[in-house]
């Protein structure tokens, strides 16, 4: 079994320590690198793509000096889309949870969550599955709603995509449910951001809660 390849993220050395100890305990989880600012993080993927060394997921605290997590999110996905990152703060507040999601986060955790949770999250973003507090979640379904969207704008072969997106499947569980080819999967989970003005999987999931189109979120099942 091939490893997934993680990079910390963290202003504060005994959070990434204490990180690196807990994912040591792991064999599917392995940490390649890490950084103590956003800026440092995307000077250290940049080397690393070079050479064709890039991790599939980062782990990103949200609070960090020169450049903070959010701003780092972002550029980490329009540089390396296939780099999935889950935000890792302290704070809980919807706005900031808002901007995470925004960036192109795939998941988001509370510092105070259990190292298994830390570590099912870490999975899920690499299965291309989102995983979030479920705290965060609650706050989430309430407040994730715009009144320019609407799923009339998408066919039915997308709604069918869209509620299959907010149980948490993966493009290739789709595509497996609907018997279609995980890249036309893949296709229509694009058409389907793109169609709702959304920049993650996470944000859609909930806002199809939110819309009634999934009648109940459990954040923990996300993690497949």
């Amino acid at each position: 079994m091939t490893a997934i390849r993680v990079f910390l993220v963290d202003d504060h050395a005994v959070v990434r320590r204490g990180m690196r100890a807990f994912f040591d305990l792991i064999d599917d989880i392995e940490v390649v690198g890490e950084a103590g600012d956003g800026q440092s993080a995307l000077d250290e993927l940049a080397v690393r793509a070079v050479q064709d060394d890039l991790p599939e997921v980062v782990l990103m605290d949200l609070l960090m000096p020169r450049l903070d997590g959010i701003g780092a999110t972002k550029e980490i996905k329009r540089r390396y889309p296939q780099v999935e990152v889950v935000a890792l703060t302290s704070f809980g507040e919807a706005e900031r949870v808002h901007l995470a999601l925004e960036a192109g986060a795939s998941g988001y955790l509370l510092k105070d969550t259990d190292a298994d949770q830390v570590g099912a999250a870490v999975r899920a973003a690499h299965k291309g599955q989102v995983h979030l507090d479920p705290a965060v979640a609650r706050t989430l379904t309430r407040t994730l709603v715009g009144p320019d969207r609407t799923s009339n704008t998408l066919t039915p072969r997308e709604r069918e995509i869209l509620v299959l997106l907010a149980r948490g499947q993966s493009n290739r569980d789709i595509a497996d449910t609907l018997v279609i080819s995980e890249r036309t999967a893949r296709t229509h989970v694009s058409n389907v951001l793109s169609k709702l003005g959304f920049v993650s999987r996470t944000q859609a999931a909930l806002w199809a809660v939110r819309e009634g189109l999934v009648i109940e979120l459990v954040p923990e099942s996300w993690t497949g």
